[in-house]
């Protein structure tokens, strides 16, 4: 039903958030299964899943429909605005967890553990002889021996890439807003290719650092932090490409407006979050 600009949107009776927590809860039920060795682990993970990417893409595809339609009133547009800040608070404290557990293992676990400060003592009765020294895999060498990811090489080409994607998602905003939809095309299309060029980069990082190097997600305190940290990260790229990739489309098909695209806007404040995450990454992961 339409609605005009003052009014209250009401939602219709929806379907799609029942449908996605059957799919989450078979994914999660298909990954525990598949832990404890059960075979119906993986069919029951490829099924969650699929329910899942169903959900995503019947869920946002009505959206989209309903938003073209002009459904939604003013209102509607300031509850997506304070949604997606929401949800990029959220994301910022879920990466501050990880940034902090990195913190704690290297400022405060690691000089304990060596004997360093007031609380020497700990040297002696929990592992005598510790070398208190980053990276480190831990007492006992944890994981084995390793080699430490080096910061010039991929990943200082991985920050070029995302801060150059930074400034051609920014160029094409600026096309959109001038009414240039060929600038807003071609600005999306290069921020799509630099985002799954950093992903194409990251995996061969990983396939380098497990299969030369020796560093793994089991190699001590130093493999646990760099792969959750430079992982989760690698996904949130891979998720704000995707979304940069549906945008891309429907500007291809000529949707958004200079006076209406939250959609492209959420996209852009997504990707700027995660290129402000890697600079951290990449300074107190692989530089420092």
């Amino acid at each position: 039903m339409a609605t005009s600009a003052a009014s209250y949107y009401i939602p219709h009776k929806a379907t799609w958030p029942i449908v996605g927590s059957i799919g989450l809860t078979s994914l999660l039920a298909g990954f525990a299964n598949y832990l404890n060795g059960l075979s119906i682990g993986p069919t029951m993970m490829i099924l969650g899943a699929g329910i899942l990417v169903t959900m995503l893409v019947g869920w946002f595809g009505t959206v989209i429909h309903e938003s073209v339609a002009g459904i939604y009133s003013d209102q509607v547009d300031h509850s997506f605005r304070w949604g997606m800040i929401w949800f990029i608070t959220s994301e910022v404290f879920f990466f501050s967890a990880f940034f902090g557990a990195l913190y704690y293992a290297r400022i405060y676990a690691l000089p304990w553990l060596g004997g360093e400060g007031e609380l020497g003592v700990t040297n002696e009765i929990l592992w005598k002889g510790f070398d208190a020294v980053w990276p480190s895999n831990g007492p006992g060498k944890v994981g084995g021996e390793f080699e430490p990811m080096e910061a010039w090489g991929i990943p200082a080409l991985n920050t070029l890439i995302l801060l150059t994607s930074g400034g051609t998602v920014t160029w094409a905003h600026w096309g959109l807003l001038a009414g240039n939809r060929g600038q807003l095309v071609k600005g999306l299309i290069a921020t799509v290719a630099l985002g799954f060029l950093f992903v194409i980069l990251q995996a061969f990082e990983y396939h380098e650092a497990y299969t030369a190097m020796g560093l793994t997600l089991g190699s001590g305190i130093y493999g646990s932090t760099f792969f959750m940290l430079t992982g989760f990260h690698g996904l949130h790229v891979t998720i704000g490409a995707i979304i940069l990739t549906v945008v891309l489309f429907r500007s291809i098909r000529g949707h958004f407006s200079a006076e209406h695209h939250f959609a492209f806007e959420a996209a852009a404040w997504y990707w700027h979050f995660v290129d402000v995450v890697w600079l951290g990454l990449f300074v107190f992961v692989y530089w420092l």
